[in-house]
């Protein structure tokens, strides 16, 4: 097994996904309590989420772990493309997590057996922990920006999204405890259920983009713009006659660029091995975790005015 490189990056990912574990932990033994004191359906579907928040955690310190490592015979391309998978596991489980609170307050409404009890003790739990899940929800989300994690990213989304949860729980307990309308409760949890369902689909589809090496278009302006600006005669150095076939995609936050560039037909090989290696190194500084390869090809075009207007050392 090949060592993993102990980069200060990796260990900051590792050490958040971590805390997001044992707080996801704490986090759902103070909502079941919370529940078990309140029996509120908007409390149990906050719990509920709880359950998710701590089986994504753990797949997301098991992907952040994964994508680190070098890629191997088996993964030429490393393995990155864990973090899209971690992020459509934790989708997947949200939209579950949605289905099962609807389930519980349909029940309730169409029964009337939507029933809520001390209030009192139940708020404080309730609010605790969203204060707890905003903050390191918030920490997740920048660091794994930061760092181009879509796993921690995911997490943090997630936890603010239970932050959220746990805020419309808080307002279902207070318009029972201030009205005695009972049903506010299941109506709340229904509005968990939609939310929580909105936030599981975009993981979803962010999972199944990356998956499917769909075009990044972010990456696709700075990719296009290096190469425009290296374009004709008035071009900055080294200069090409034009470029096709530029193609990119992910494996997690790691980047592959391929693309064709046209250069003077007169050049020499070295020359032309030269232009393509400053330019993908460009691209690749740009990108960050990257590797760009060029596809050297001589210009075709009598009327070319990049090859009229230099000579093709130039170019070197």
């Amino acid at each position: 097994m090949a060592d993993l490189p102990t980069t200060p990056t990796r260990l900051l990912e590792i050490r958040a996904a971590i805390a997001a574990i044992v707080v996801g932990v704490l986090l759902m033994a103070v909502k079941f309590v919370a529940y078990y004191v309140t029996r509120s359906a908007a409390v149990l579907s906050d719990a509920l989420e709880s359950i998710v928040n701590v089986l994504a955690s753990g797949m997301a310190f098991y992907s952040v772990w994964l994508a680190h490592r070098p890629a191997d015979r088996e993964h030429p391309y490393g393995h990155g493309k864990i973090e899209f998978m971690a992020a459509g596991f934790e989708g997947g489980l949200i939209c579950a997590a949605a289905v099962l609170i609807v389930v519980k307050a349909v029940y309730e409404l169409a029964t009337g057996r939507a029933s809520v009890q001390a209030v009192g003790l139940g708020w404080p739990l309730v609010a605790g922990a969203m204060v707890v899940n905003g903050t390191v929800g918030s920490f997740l989300l920048v660091l794994g920006r930061r760092c181009r994690s879509l796993t921690l990213e995911a997490d943090g989304r997630h936890l603010l999204s239970d932050a959220v949860t746990s805020l419309v729980a808080l307002i279902a307990l207070a318009v029972v405890a201030w009205t005695g309308w009972l049903n506010a409760d299941p109506l709340a949890a229904l509005l968990i259920a939609l939310y929580i369902a909105w936030t599981g689909l975009g993981l979803l589809r962010r999972s199944a983009a990356g998956l499917m090496d769909e075009q990044d278009a972010d990456d696709d302006r700075l990719a296009t713009g290096i190469l425009d600006r290296h374009t004709g005669p008035h071009g900055d150095q080294p200069r090409i006659c034009s470029y096709h076939k530029l193609r990119h995609r992910h494996t997690g936050r790691f980047h592959w660029v391929d693309f064709h560039v046209v250069l003077p037909a007169g050049l020499t090989i070295e020359d032309g091995h030269r232009v393509a290696s400053l330019i993908e190194t460009e691209m690749e500084q740009a990108l960050g975790e990257a590797d760009a390869t060029a596809h050297v090809e001589p210009c075709d075009q009598t009327d070319c005015s990049n090859c009229s207007a230099q000579p093709p050392s130039a170019n070197s």
